[in-house]
């Protein structure tokens, strides 16, 4: 008996579920990520850091270029107000912390305080799903729970005391 292969037809077999695809700003994240990882280790200018990524990563033109620009030159511009908001939340000084965990802390912070559209928890999924996707096997877990106090602090009336 011939049995047709669901995967091939969109569906799934045991075991091998389809992962939906990437959304743009999911894609500008990630863009965002590798950039703030170089400025952080590197500290380049992020015009130029910005250029290099746009001109050599994979599928560009799925991006959300806007929120890529503004992540990465946000970020950079607000080091140090960034650097106020997750310090007391840390269990280290921030000179300690990997820069994949580092970076993904900034851009779940910087969403925090100016992309008040994005619910708070969308912010903190995104953040963790960064430090799952290139950081180490527990990263994630701390970045969310600094998110999560951050978050309390950052947006009060979205997050109620559960």
């Amino acid at each position: 008996m011939n049995v047709p292969d669901r995967a091939a037809e969109g569906g799934s077999r045991a075991g091998f579920e389809r992962t939906p695809p990437k959304s743009a700003r999911r894609r500008s994240r990630e863009l965002a990520m590798q950039g703030l990882y170089q400025w952080l280790v590197s500290r380049d200018d992020a015009g130029a850091i910005e250029a290099h990524l746009m001109s050599n990563a994979p599928n560009v033109d799925k991006i959300d270029r806007e929120h890529f620009i503004e992540l990465l030159h946000g970020v950079v511009r607000e080091i140090d107000a960034l650097h106020e908001q997750i310090t007391p939340h840390l269990d280290r000084p921030v000179v300690e912390l990997s820069p994949v965990e580092h970076a993904a802390l900034l851009i779940g912070g910087f969403e925090l305080t100016r992309h008040l559209e994005i619910p708070y928890r969308v912010v903190i999924n995104e953040a963790v799903e960064l430090a799952k996707t290139f950081g180490g096997t527990d990263g994630y877990k701390f970045v969310n729970g600094v998110l999560d106090k951050v978050a309390a602090g950052a947006r009060p009336t979205e997050v109620r005391p559960r």
